[in-house]
Parts: C-alpha cells; sequence; structure tokens
C-alpha cells in the first residue's frame, strides 16, 4: 500500500471562474481545483483524484453559482497520486474503498482447479440429464400413443350419437306425417260439409221468397 508523502491545506480562489460564462461555471471550478493542486503538489493532472464532497460543494448551490473560494485538503502518496476533499471530512483514502469494493465483487474469472472440478461436475450432470431426457420421450411417445388411441375413439362415440340423432329426427317426422294427412282430410271434410249445406239453403230460401211474393199479390 503507499504512504502518505505529503499533506497540505489549500485555498482555492474561484473569483476568475465565477466571473466568466455562467453557464459552465461549475465544470470550469472542478477543472480550476485541478489545476491548481497540479501546480503546487507538482504532479500531472492524471493523478489527482478529487473526491465527491468537493465535487458537491461546487455543485451545492447548482451550475451558476459558484463559492469564490474553496478550502481543500491534498495528499500526495509516494507512487505521485494526490486526493483531494474537503478538510471538514474524516479523510479516508479512495484507494481503500477501491479495495473494499473489489473484495465484495465476485471474481468472473476462476482458477482452473476450480474449472476443472465443475467441468467434471457438469459433465456428470448432462449425462444424468441426458438418461432422464431418454426417459422422459419414452413416456412421452407412449402418453402420445394413448392419446392417439383416445381421438379415433372419441370420433366414433360422436359419429353414433349424430347418427341416433338423425334417426329419432326420422322417426319424429313419421309420427307427425300421418297426424297432419288426418287434420287435412277433416278440414277438407268440413269444407265440403259447409258448401252442400249452403247448396241445398239456397233453393230453400228462393221458394219462401216466391211464396211471399205470392201472398201479397192475393192480399192487394
Amino acid at each position: 500500500m503507499a504512504e502518505k508523502e505529503i499533506e497540505r491545506l489549500y485555498v482555492v480562489p474561484l473569483r476568475r471562474v465565477k466571473y466568466s460564462v455562467t453557464s459552465r461555471a461549475a465544470q470550469r471550478a472542478v477543472k480550476e481545483v485541478r489545476a491548481f493542486v497540479t501546480k503546487h503538489m507538482k504532479v500531472e493532472p492524471d493523478k489527482v483524484w478529487i473526491d465527491s464532497s468537493v465535487n458537491n460543494a461546487l455543485w451545492a448551490r447548482g451550475k451558476y453559482k459558484i463559492p469564490s473560494r474553496i478550502r481543500i485538503r491534498a495528499v500526495k502518496f509516494d507512487d505521485g497520486v494526490v486526493e483531494v476533499s474537503l478538510p471538514e471530512v474524516e479523510f479516508k483514502s479512495f484507494r481503500e474503498e477501491l479495495k473494499t469494493i473489489k473484495e465484495e465483487k465476485k471474481p468472473i474469472l476462476k482458477p482452473k482447479g476450480e474449472e476443472v472440478e465443475e467441468e467434471g461436475e457438469t459433465e456428470e450432470k448432462e449425462e444424468g440429464a441426458e438418461e432422464v431426457t431418454e426417459e422422459e420421450v419414452a413416456v412421452e411417445g407412449e402418453e402420445v400413443k394413448e392419446e392417439e388411441t383416445k381421438v379415433p375413439e372419441e370420433e366414433k362415440i360422436e359419429k353414433e350419437s349424430e347418427k341416433k340423432e338423425e334417426e329419432t329426427e326420422k322417426e319424429v317426422e313419421e309420427k307427425e306425417k300421418p297426424q297432419e294427412k288426418e287434420e287435412k282430410s277433416k278440414v277438407t271434410d268440413e269444407k265440403q260439409t259447409d258448401e252442400k249445406e249452403s247448396v241445398q239453403e239456397e233453393p230453400a230460401k228462393e221458394e219462401k221468397k216466391s211464396e211471399e211474393e205470392k201472398k201479397q199479390d192475393a192480399e192487394k
């Protein structure tokens, strides 16, 4: 682990940035802090690590209104890296945080011994799965055959039921036909009787009329 070499406190003036283009004030303030630290700690800009506390302080009032100055703590390590943070915040090296994050993460690549063991386990699992799949295929084939045998039986039952329904309908129609014929014959007989009665009544009426006319003539 890299050890501390220099630790200093600085007050970075930002008045020059404040009176420049206001729409990019906060971004330019961050660049100004980086340039100030590189100048006074005599390092390259890539070696300056700015903590989130400093960034939040510069962006606290938005990107248009930045503070006119900011007080920072710069810690230089023996490998040339400078970590910048606020003096009010307890100093925690960003490297230690990175180490904890890396430890929490599970490695993607595994050692060779573990890979060989996992390959053997996977092969065993695949063999067992193949055996199971063969048994499942056989069971599925039997189920398919049973279903195929069931389907024609169901079709036969449906056809028989349809035939029975047709036969019952025919029987009902045959029964209804003689009844209709009887009813029609009755109706025709009634019409014929009515016509005969009407024909017989007409000459009787004419005779009555003629007799009445004769009586009237005799009285006159």
